[in-house]
């Protein structure tokens, strides 16, 4: 999973190819808004989901994205799901060392059953996550395009193809904020939860859900 950059959304040029009339503003004075998508994509299957948010790249914004991406699940497909392995950049909102987001991917680990295991890549290696990948397939899709509205950005996103399929596109209205993080006190029992690889504490992190009795 990853999140791709920002996308302005209003009648701005874009590059690439041009389809229809698509003239395009000059100076980017009056954005529409924008749009930072996050992506989930299953290595096996291929198939994507993107939650478009249109507030901060924060982690609850990230972890609405995971649990939407579940819920998207058949519950077959959830009961063949054994353990979740997340492949992830180790960007400030989601990383080994982010409190809020360790905190709430424990909960949803308790919530859902499963054990979580979080692998981030290095630094200057996100090229190597799948989703990055996808992202390029995306940018190719609408080069070009104006996208003009959110319903066209929604609309273009799950016209794309990934190995094959398309994906299921939501966007989020959830304004998330900003800057929220644990204490060090409130850690303590998180940190107890999370099984450091030993070699690398900050990069492969195992997650298990609390036995219900």
């Amino acid at each position: 999973m990853d999140c791709k950059a920002t996308v302005k959304i209003g009648e701005f040029s874009r590059g690439g190819l041009s389809r229809g009339n698509n003239r395009a503003c000059d100076h980017d004075f009056a954005t529409q808004g924008s749009h930072t998508p996050c992506g989930i994509v299953n290595e096996d299957s291929g198939a994507l989901y993107i939650n478009m948010g249109s507030s901060y790249k924060t982690s609850d914004f990230i972890m609405d994205t995971i649990k939407d991406w579940w819920k998207n699940q058949s519950v077959k497909e959830q009961q063949d799901i054994d353990k979740i392995q997340l492949k992830m950049d180790n960007g400030p909102e989601s990383s080994g060392v982010r409190t809020q987001f360790l905190k709430c991917i424990v909960e949803f680990c308790d919530a859902i059953s499963k054990p979580i295991q979080l692998l981030y890549y290095p630094p200057y290696h996100s090229k190597y996550n799948p989703i990055e990948r996808c992202w390029g397939i995306l940018e190719e899709h609408w080069n070009g395009t104006l996208l003009s509205s959110v319903d066209v950005m929604i609309n273009w996103a799950k016209t794309m193809t990934w190995k094959g399929i398309h994906p299921i596109v939501k966007a989020s209205t959830i304004v998330y904020e900003k800057g929220i993080s644990l204490t060090k006190s409130a850690m303590i029992a998180i940190e107890k939860r999370l099984q450091r690889n030993p070699m690398l504490p900050k990069y492969d992190i195992l997650i298990e859900p609390i036995a219900v009795v």
